[in-house]
């Protein structure tokens, strides 16, 4: 059973250590069992992630095979290494300042500091609370503005795929910071008053809030959120229209309208999605997508979005997130205020919110394995769907061309290790998504 968390925890003053005392002696202090878990699912995650960056980068130079070929020339191809080779180093470097600001501002006792100071202004628990949270996590996200714009300056701008200026850089950062005030806050609120007052049942209560502000958001986000970041246009009539519409028909799928969005705004990368449910369902196309691929080509990549709507991955994934939060908050409802928690990073007292941000730490490794299991299912998921595109269009030559020209385009890496895209790739490798469309259709795909 969950500890009772009806009353805010006394604070519990700990024999503080002088500011003096020496950064070795800080870190010893802190390394507990929690400590030395959380410290090393960081270390172990990175050590990982690496190992993933190293192998794919030497497998981009292995040959094609023969149902690869003719995606690249090779000057193309070695472009396409170029690229993957930047962002690669580069996100690995992004990640190994991210950790040791992490882990400095950890064994320098940075948050019990930065508790303390909070503390002594004289909030509510649910303010400072938000206060803490929302000052740790602006702190990261400004940490992470340079890192951000470089990779869109400079190496998306470097390999001809940046169309963002600065004005429009500036004006995303200020609405999705506007957005995560406006529907972060109270959602944050609300976790932090339950926790706080509703004893053993909290879990259950964050559950319930969470998921319904989940759902609220499936809703809301075709009509409400993304048309803040991009203009969305109904597709106007021609034969690519009224091609789609006639298979929306065919496989019985109710589709009065696909949108045109303008993703050409900030990149030439393509692709399409479907989202939202009911009466805010939303298939869109990037007007990038358009530019490149044929009308046929076209309705393959539209099959495949209708396709995970036919197979209910949507549902399924809304389901399986929805009974993972759960766990979340259950797990979370038991580590919450344990004192050995608090203890790993150095803190005078139990708190709600510092709780909130420790037990994330501790849940890493959960995470990391969760998110291998996921990406599994993504991966089977975009399966199903390339299937289902390729019997209900009985065009599997332009469904494969469709993915070559988008790889080609999108400086893909035709052949990344096993290892990377079990920890990264939502969609399969491409060799084993052209021969998984074959099979599915007995037909050899195109290979042009």
């Amino acid at each position: 059973m969950p500890p009772c968390l009806c009353e805010r925890p006394p604070p519990v003053r700990l024999v503080a250590a002088p500011l003096s005392t020496s950064y070795r002696d800080n870190i010893l202090s802190v390394l507990n069992a929690y400590g030395i878990l959380i410290l090393a699912a960081i270390l172990g995650s990175a050590v990982l992630n690496l190992a993933a960056d190293l192998l794919n980068l030497r497998a981009m130079g292995r040959p094609l095979p023969p149902a690869l070929k003719g995606i690249h020339d090779q000057a193309e191809r070695e472009k396409a290494r170029r690229y993957n080779r930047a962002t690669t180093t580069f996100g690995r470097f992004r990640s190994l300042c991210s950790d040791v600001v992490i882990l400095c501002f950890w064994f320098a006792g940075g948050f019990n500091h930065l508790d303390r100071w909070v503390s002594g202004w004289g909030l509510s628990s649910i303010l400072e609370g938000l206060a803490y949270i929302g000052i740790f996590v602006a702190a990261r996200a400004l940490l992470s503005v340079p890192f951000g714009a470089y990779s869109t300056f400079v190496i998306e701008q470097r390999h001809s795929f940046n169309r963002t200026t600065p004005i429009t850089y500036a004006a995303d950062l200020l609405r999705a910071t506007v957005l995560l005030l406006l529907i972060g806050g109270p959602l944050l609120a609300v976790v932090l008053a339950v926790f706080e007052y509703a004893g053993s049942g909290a879990w259950l209560y964050g559950w319930a809030a969470t998921t319904l502000f989940t759902l609220v958001i499936q809703f809301i986000a075709p009509t409400w959120i993304l048309p803040l970041f991009n203009r969305f246009t109904p597709l106007e009539d021609g034969p690519l229209r009224r091609a789609i519409l006639a298979y929306a028909g065919k496989v019985n799928f109710p589709l009065s309208n696909v949108f045109v969005m303008d993703g050409s705004k900030r990149s030439t990368k393509s692709n399409a999605f479907f989202t939202g449910f009911g009466r805010t369902r939303r298939v869109a196309l990037f007007d990038t997508l358009i530019e490149q691929l044929s009308t046929k080509e076209l309705v393959a990549v539209l099959a495949h979005e209708i396709g995970h709507f036919k197979k209910k991955h949507i549902l399924q994934g809304m389901v399986i997130g929805i009974v993972h939060a759960g766990i979340v908050f259950y797990l979370l409802s038991v580590f919450l205020t344990h004192r050995g928690l608090f203890d790993a990073f150095g803190m005078d007292r139990v708190s709600i919110h510092g709780g909130l941000i420790f037990f994330g730490m501790l849940y890493a490794p959960v995470e990391l394995f969760l998110g291998v299991v996921m990406l599994l299912i993504s991966r089977r998921h975009e399966y199903e769907a390339d299937r289902f595109a390729a019997r209900t269009t009985q065009d599997a030559p332009s469904m494969a061309t469709a993915l070559k020209r988008l790889w080609a385009h999108n400086l893909s890496i035709l052949t990344p290790h096993p290892l990377f895209v079990a920890l990264h790739h939502s969609h399969p490798a491409p060799l084993d998504r052209i021969e998984a469309i074959n099979r599915a259709t007995g037909k050899r795909a195109a290979s042009d």
